[in-house]
């Protein structure tokens, strides 16, 4: 051992020892401790009920890869399955069932459905209510039916009503009566052919009663006539004059006349 480490040796041991030294304690103690074990276990809580609400949330809405729910995107659009509801407006281009399944859309209060050009215009409208289907403009469908024991009415409230096809329109009752009213004039025209009346009895009401000449055969029996001859204007009109031996139908009947 050389000098110099003997003398810091020697120096070393001969130093004076604290006989009262005071320790002081590191770390979270007392009710600091306490405090930070509470909050880590409720950090620890609230994680798994996190984890635990965000499983149950995958679940019931049925999260996959291509969608949610009754919802699913496809390279051709969005497919929805079984009954939705929506709360706001929607916006489509094609709405379309699946093969053989009936396309249904229920409302509490009446169902709308516009149709747009891509000026945003609106260019057709469907609304079904209560007291059936109203259409703002015209509108093309191969069939028309109500439902079984149901009557199927086609009416225009203040506008007219038109029927037309390029190869005919044809209106059919099979269990029941077929009826056409009109507050003004009801025509029935055919450009090519014919109007055919098929039918074991045809009936015309309420056809007025024309004047004939004071020296018909038929006029002193006037008041009992009970037979009468069906007459045409030179305008179309029908009516009825007392049938006699010969026609009673006179062009410058008070009917023709007056019409």
């Amino acid at each position: 051992m050389t000098r110099e480490q003997y003398i810091l040796a020697t120096q070393h041991n001969n130093l004076p020892r604290a006989e009262n030294a005071q320790l002081y304690p590191v770390g979270i103690y007392g009710w600091r401790k306490r405090c930070l074990y509470f909050f880590v276990l409720l950090l620890l809580v609230t994680m798994i009920v996190n984890l635990a609400m965000t499983i149950w949330i995958l679940k019931v809405m049925n999260f996959t890869v291509d969608g949610m729910g009754n919802l699913r995107v496809t390279k051709k659009g969005i497919r929805l399955e079984g009954i939705s509801e929506f709360l706001l407006p929607l916006y489509v281009k094609e709405i379309h069932s699946r093969k053989d399944s009936p396309l249904v859309l229920q409302s509490d209060r009446n169902v709308t459905v516009n149709a747009r050009n891509h000026m945003g215009q609106l260019t057709g409208q469907l609304t079904v209510g209560t007291e059936g289907a109203v259409f703002g403009h015209s509108v093309e469908t191969p069939h028309i039916r109500a439902e079984p024991s149901q009557d199927l009415r086609l009416e225009s409230p203040t506008r007219s009503l038109i029927m037309e096809a390029p190869r005919g329109v044809q209106v059919s009752a099979a269990a029941g009566d077929f009826k056409a009213t009109c507050r003004k004039e009801l025509h029935l025209q055919s450009t090519e052919g014919e109007i055919f009346l098929n039918a074991d009895t045809i009936r015309l009401g309420n056809l007025p009663t024309g004047s004939f000449s004071p020296s018909s055969p038929s006029s002193s029996s006037h008041s009992r006539q009970t037979v009468y001859e069906l007459c045409v204007c030179p305008n179309g009109k029908l009516y009825l004059s007392p049938a006699g031996v010969g026609s009673t139908c006179q062009s410058s009947s008070n009917v023709c006349l007056w019409s």
